[in-house]
């Protein structure tokens, strides 16, 4: 049994310390709980580790506050190990404080909303550099939070310290020790910042007196732990709504975009793309400036402290190196902070959120809107509150109601000219109007909410704009992110309009006891409000960043392109089947059989609304696409019950695969819309039978959406290519509805061997085109013994009726012999008639792509169009009178190659860029000086 430790310190006056219960006499020291319990009230809790201990900290306030003094988790460890300054053997360590935190979190004790981890490595490193420390640690900081980001936001760590002994010599070759403290701390706003100090001791006793930073212009301080200041009571606001300080984003976007290099880094590892890899990550990744107004009240790049704004919006100006521009892309971001007014939108916030979005479209950027607000701002006169009487009909009996509200005489010369409309009556002044002195209080801010309604209405027309909705989103704030229309959404940010009590009041009874309920995901995302649904924060700007890599860089720049490790000129291997199959495997394939996109690019989107189809981006050849494929299994509608209607049942309506409902309709057409605002070429892998048109989805307005893919087609000014898949059919309405004649100079259509397209399928055409009657004459036709069978009854004497039944009957077994065989002859030549050789032959397809050759077909025919549509846009605003063929005409004038040859084109355009620019700046020449000599014939 281990031995028990206790302590009676001096300066307790030999009082038993239960801190120190069971600890050893040193470790007391080693993991400085002296400058801890300066400003924390310090409880030991249990911990697993041998040299672990766990510690709740209320802070020492001097003045009361709501809730409580706030509270701290610390665990504080010793190590005997050299790992603590390596990846591994940090991550280890890192690893079990984590664990300790996570076990002292079930504890009731504790209600702490930031933790605090500290480890001392007692062994002496050898061969590090103490100039070197600062990097190291910041690289080893970055690689563990790229990894275990998600449970140090969970765990709510907001300081990692660790204390190492680095063996190094003087200037006169002496042997020396020197400690090294390595923090990365939240303390000052930044996520997880790292900083370097080295400890300065006393010269007499030895005890660390000062904390200087590493550098000639070192800064020394002395840093007991500090309580909470007013960065760590905003994150605790931010953290008690469930969402994470707006500013702290800034780090989780930092490591977003490691993890999302070293994902591109190890798929390149096997690519034969050795420039790319040989370039790795690049260096400063990740930068920001904060939006700020001037004094002219212009928006404009700056920086100021963390925490001092006064308005619940904030804006970032931030420049990202992605694997897509590692020389860098600037991204706009704007954010509710729910730590003043708890985020709802005011006049002020109105106006930073407008211009911060004019800012974006002014320079075509993308526009990210982090969401976590309360709607629309409330508020009263608050200094009426004690200046305004009532006059009631009889004083003597309140309850029989009042007359009006007033002010004193002398009450209402104090106030401010313009807080009241008043009439004078005996008792001083009625009130007819409050308006008060102070702006932003009521209807002011429903109409700036209009106005930011209108610019995302507007932004989302004109750049890429895309929502992250965190811990709530009400009212106006709600409806900003459908304006958007691209939402990711944190499990526990629900969208709603009106809060559960509100509507609890309204109705009377308790109906609804959480706002999940009405906006929750299980809401937003089987309705197609949301897009995308994400466990945590850090997980959401992992998508955010995911999401952007799709995205060009401005509205003016041609699709994101990356270095792909999957070859285009593989085979497809993933092949789709007669019989019903997960169309996704068909786009991303599975572990031993590729698909269509570049292993492990393609990502859906929507997944929980208009199951029937399936939607999302992947890349191909490193080129990113938007996809919209069909699902060929039936699968469920499932329709919601009403709490507020006790009749109210959940209802579970199937949809056969290969049709179009209304949901998957409108998810269609919203599809292409984003995909086209987003500047992608769109690749729609078509396999309708048709639209569903019974009685319960012509009500569900299925005509209104069918239409509307027809409109989103049209207005498309990107390429969209139809793909017919092997055994995929596109037929009826479903074909109209994606004909390349809907906009002949953008869609083209293309479809394998084995696919088919017709008006209806086979066996419904010889129900009415081949029936029963066409089938006899076709046996009697072909077949040997019905010949036979006809020349004897031809041959019987017109009397004979017996001998004529006889040959009847024989002829009627004869065909019902051969009923089933040549049913199935009928419907083969039915089939033949929707055969990709007549569709090619009609010209309603370009051309027969075979599925297995159909990803390098498309990656060349998706580079030439990316240039070629690029050039000839360049041509036409050079020269306003020329048209689409003239420009195209002007290119291939320019080529000697096979115009029919996507590769060759494609190449041609890569390798003569210098020369088709010079043709531009030609044709704009000469259209300029055939204007000039217009005009001068006009003033002539």
């Amino acid at each position: 049994k281990d031995p028990q430790f206790y302590s009676f310190p001096h300066c307790d006056g030999f009082k038993e310390d239960p801190l120190r219960r069971n600890m050893r006499a040193t470790h007391h020291y080693l993991l400085e709980l002296g400058r801890v319990n300066q400003n924390y009230e310090l409880e030991r809790l249990p911990a697993v580790g041998r040299n672990v201990q766990v510690y709740v900290g209320t802070e020492r306030i001097n003045k009361p506050t709501r809730g409580g003094p706030p509270q701290v988790l610390f665990v504080r460890g010793i190590s005997h190990s050299r790992g603590l300054v390596t990846v591994p053997g940090a991550f280890r360590a890192l690893v079990q404080g984590l664990d300790e935190l996570e076990r002292a979190q079930s504890n009731s004790k504790v209600k702490a909303s930031s933790s605090r981890i500290f480890m001392y490595s007692l062994p002496e490193l050898e061969g590090v550099n103490v100039e070197d420390l600062p990097s190291m640690y910041s690289n080893i900081m970055d690689t563990l939070k790229s990894k275990i980001a998600t449970r140090l936001l969970k765990l709510n760590v907001d300081e990692i310290e660790v204390k190492v002994r680095i063996a190094t010599t003087d200037d006169n070759g002496k042997r020396i020790i020197q400690s090294c403290r390595c923090v990365a701390s939240s303390m000052e706003g930044e996520w997880l910042k790292t900083s370097v100090y080295i400890e300065k001791p006393d010269p007499v006793n030895g005890v660390t007196r000062e904390f200087c930073t590493i550098g000639d212009d070192g800064l020394c301080v002395l840093d007991p732990y500090q309580g909470s200041n007013i960065i760590q009571t905003k994150r605790a606001i931010a953290r008690r709504v469930g969402s994470t300080y707006a500013y702290d984003f800034l780090g989780l976007l930092e490591v977003g975009l490691i993890g999302e290099w070293d994902a591109y880094l190890k798929d390149l590892a096997d690519s034969s793309d050795s420039k790319a890899l040989a370039d790795g990550m690049p260096t400063g990744i990740f930068s920001s400036q904060e939006l700020i107004e001037d004094k002219d009240g212009n928006l404009i790049p700056g920086s100021r402290a963390i925490g001092t704004n006064k308005i619940g919006m904030v804006a970032w100006l931030v420049s990202m190196k992605t694997p897509e521009y590692p020389e860098g892309r600037e991204v706009v971001f704007i954010a509710n902070d729910v730590t003043v007014q708890s985020g709802s939108f005011g006049v002020d916030e109105d106006v930073i959120y407008q211009k911060a979005s004019v800012y974006s479209r002014g320079r075509g950027l993308p526009r990210i809107y982090i969401a976590c607000n309360a709607g629309a701002r409330i508020g009263l006169v608050d200094e009426l509150k004690s200046k305004f009487q009532i006059k009631f009909y009889d004083d003597n009996s309140p309850a029989k109601g009042f007359e009006y509200l007033y002010l004193s005489d002398e009450d209402y010369k104090t106030l401010p000219e313009g807080t009241v409309n008043a009439r004078e009556v005996a008792e001083g002044w009625a009130i007819d109007d409050i308006i008060g002195t102070k702006h932003g209080i009521g209807v002011e801010n429903l109409q700036g909410s209009g106005m930011i309604a209108g610019e995302t209405s507007q932004a989302y027309d004109e750049i890429f704009t895309l929502s992250y909705v965190t811990g709530r989103s009400v009212g106006i704030g709600a409806y900003l992110v459908r304006l958007g229309q691209r939402i990711i959404q944190m499990k526990q940010g629900p969208m709603i309009l009106t809060g559960y009590s509100a509507l609890n009041k309204l109705l009377g009874r308790e109906v609804y006891n959480s706002q999940d309920q009405l906006g929750g995901p299980q809401i937003m995302f089987p309705n197609g409000v949301t897009h995308e649904v994400v466990e945590d924060d850090q997980a959401g700007v992992g998508s955010i960043i995911k999401w952007l890599s799709f995205v060009p860089q401005n509205v003016k720049a041609l699709p994101a392109c990356r270095s792909s490790a999957d070859p285009v000129d593989r085979d497809v291997e993933w092949r789709p089947t007669p019989t019903p199959y997960d169309p996704r495997l068909m786009l991303s394939g599975t572990s031993d059989a590729a698909g269509f996109f570049d292993r492990g690019s393609f990502k859906e989107y929507l997944a929980g609304w208009g199951k029937s189809v399936i939607v999302g981006r992947g890349r191909l050849g490193g080129i990113p696409m938007g996809s919209i494929a069909v699902e060929t299994r039936l699968v469920e509608q499932v329709i919601p019950a009403d709490p507020a209607d006790a009749n109210s049942r959940e209802a579970i309506l199937p949809q056969a695969g290969q049709v179009l409902f209304p949901d998957s309709s409108y998810k269609t057409a919203q599809a292409i819309r984003d995909f086209d605002k987003e500047g992608l070429p769109i690749m729609i892998f078509a396999n309708w039978r048709g639209f569903s048109g019974g009685s319960r989805d012509m009500a569900g307005e299925i005509l209104k959406f069918g239409a509307m893919i027809v409109d989103a087609l049209r207005e498309c000014s990107n390429p969209v290519y139809i793909y017919l898949p092997p055994h995929g059919e596109l037929r009826g309405g479903s074909w109209v509805v994606v004909d390349p004649t809907i906009n002949d100079e953008k869609m083209s259509m293309y479809a394998d061997p084995d696919s088919r397209g017709g008006i209806l399928e086979p066996a419904g055409i010889v129900e009415v085109k081949f029936r029963q009657p066409d089938q006899l004459k076709v046996m009697h036709r072909i077949d040997p013994q019905l010949q036979l069978l006809d020349s004897e009854l031809e041959m019987i004497d017109s009397f004979d009726t017996d001998a004529q039944s006889s040959i009847k009957d024989q002829i009627a077994a004869r065909e019902g012999d051969l009923k089933s065989v040549y049913l199935q002859a009928a419907t083969e030549f039915a089939d033949l008639h929707d055969r990709t050789g007549r569709m090619k032959a009609k010209g309603v397809i370009k051309a027969a792509v075979p599925w297995a050759r159909s990803r390098e077909f498309f990656f060349f025919l998706a580079k030439r169009r990316m240039h070629e549509d690029d050039y000839i846009a360049r041509l036409k605003a050079a020269d306003i009178s020329l048209s689409t063929e003239d420009a195209t005409e002007t290119l291939k004038s320019l080529s000697t190659c096979d115009w029919d040859d996507n590769k060759a084109v494609a190449d041609f355009f890569n390798e003569n860029s210098a020369e088709i620019d010079a043709k531009v700046a030609s044709v704009k020449k000469a259209a300029v000086v055939a204007m000039i000599e217009k005009l001068q014939k006009e003033i002539e």
